[in-house]
C-alpha cells in the first residue's frame, strides 16, 4: 500500500506583479487537495490571478486532487487569470493527458519556464 502523507505545503513566490508561483510539496489527495485548492484561491484573491503551481514535490495526486486543480483553474479564469502547471510528475501528467485536463492547462518543464518570460503585457 502506497504511503501517503496528510500534510500538504505550498510555499510562494511572486516574480512578477500579478504572477504568484506555488510550490506544492506533499501528496494532493482526499484528505489534502482542500488544502491546495483553498491556498490557492487565497493566492488568487490576493491580487496574483496568474498563478503557476510547481509539482516537483508531489508524490501522490488522485482525483480529488485533480478536481481541486480543475477548480482552482476556473477561479484563476473567473478573476481574469491563469493556471499553468510547472515539473508536473509523470503520473499526474498520464492522468492529466487521460482525463484531457492537458489540453486546458499549460504545462511547462519548470517553473523558470514561466517565471523567466516576461508578463504577456510587457511584450505589447
Amino acid at each position: 500500500m502506497t504511503d501517503v502523507t496528510r500534510t500538504l505545503h505550498l510555499t510562494v513566490q511572486h516574480p512578477h506583479p500579478g504572477l504568484a508561483v506555488a510550490t506544492v510539496v506533499g501528496d494532493v489527495d482526499v484528505h489534502t487537495a482542500p488544502t491546495l485548492r483553498s491556498g490557492a484561491l487565497e493566492i488568487i484573491q490576493q491580487g496574483h490571478p496568474r498563478l503557476v503551481l510547481d509539482l516537483a514535490q508531489v508524490g501522490f495526486c488522485d482525483s480529488a486532487g485533480l478536481s481541486a486543480i480543475i477548480g482552482i483553474w476556473h477561479a484563476a479564469q473567473e478573476a481574469g487569470g491563469s493556471l499553468s502547471l510547472a515539473t508536473v510528475p509523470d503520473r499526474l501528467m498520464r492522468m492529466l493527458s487521460m482525463t484531457g485536463v492537458d489540453s486546458l492547462l499549460p504545462v511547462h518543464a519548470t517553473a523558470a519556464d514561466v517565471t523567466d518570460s516576461p508578463p504577456a503585457s510587457a511584450k505589447r
